[in-house]
């Protein structure tokens, strides 16, 4: 008896004795790291006329707490570090925009892993110079016909090929510069107008029907160029070509993803609302691979 007591002594020793080993063999799981984000860009990015505006940005900037950096941020749980501001241009990235409001690049740096961004659409006031001059001439018109082609031709295009494309891919450049172990993100703009005209869109958006296919042309332009311009700096771009497809501004309201130019709910128009944001969000998340 006393044998088998001291057997399962010695036994229970030695199981004791294993499970510490494992214990000092096996290392403790790390932590994971909550992932260093750094969003800049323009309105788009900032979701200029979505409420609540973020109270850490400007005034001047209307950043909105629901642009799609933020639900990327909530979503993934990384640390965001948004400097996105309304009306942003390339030359906002190396310079300052408004007074107080630091370039956008000093928010970059070695640590940081992850850059999101639109980019381009302000600049030579492509998006403001479309979409008004073709909203009063399509006003001129009472919707009829193509004036605002027949007018400009291809003037829009010919500023993005030889001003915006240069500038978008080295604004992409610096950012590499700045963050050389980032991934960067560079999104396309989701769709203003349909491919065609349809019917009521004059209401809220007042381009002459001729005009409709011109409009959506010049966008094409500037999602290329952007495109091209992510490619040639090794940056990954998120295309809305398909995604925004029947979420353009003409669509009624819990449909579009960016909001028209009268009758909308933000007090931005021409921009993305919150249900654009998100999407533009999700897409981002998707083509990143991030959970």
């Amino acid at each position: 008896m006393a044998k088998r007591v001291f057997s399962r002594r010695v036994a229970a020793v030695a199981v004791s004795s294993g499970a510490a080993l494992v214990g000092l063999a096996a290392p403790a799981q790390a932590t994971p790291q909550p992932l260093p984000y750094v969003a800049l860009g323009d309105s788009y990015s900032a979701a200029s006329g979505v409420l609540p505006l973020d109270p850490s940005a400007a005034l001047l900037c209307a950043r909105s707490t629901k642009n799609y950096p933020h639900v990327i941020a909530e979503r993934t749980g990384a640390t965001l570090k948004d400097v996105t501001c309304g009306g942003a241009q390339t030359k906002d990235f190396a310079g300052s925009q408004y007074p107080g409001v630091a370039p956008q690049l000093d928010a970059l740096g070695a640590d940081t892993r992850l850059v999101t961004l639109t980019i381009g659409g302000n600049d030579n006031n492509t998006f403001i110079s479309t979409v008004l001059s073709c909203a009063a001439a399509g006003v001129l018109t009472a919707g009829q016909g193509s004036p605002c082609k027949d007018h400009y031709g291809s003037s829009f295009a010919d500023d993005i090929d030889t001003k915006t494309y240069p500038a978008v891919k080295a604004a992409l450049q610096a950012v590499r510069n700045k963050a050389p172990n980032a991934r960067v993100a560079v999104l396309g703009y989701p769709w203003i107008m349909p491919a065609k005209a349809q019917t009521g869109c004059f209401v809220k958006m007042p381009i002459a029907s001729g005009d409709v296919p011109y409009v959506r042309d010049i966008q094409t332009h500037l999602n290329s160029a952007v495109q091209r311009a992510a490619n040639e700096t090794g940056a990954t771009y998120v295309d809305f070509s398909q995604a925004s497809e029947g979420h353009d501004a003409c669509q009624a309201s819990g449909t579009r993803w960016v909001e028209p130019a009268l009758f909308g709910t933000n007090f931005v128009p021409v921009h993305p609302n919150a249900l654009g944001e998100s999407a533009m969000a999700e897409r981002t998340m998707g083509a990143l691979g991030l959970g």
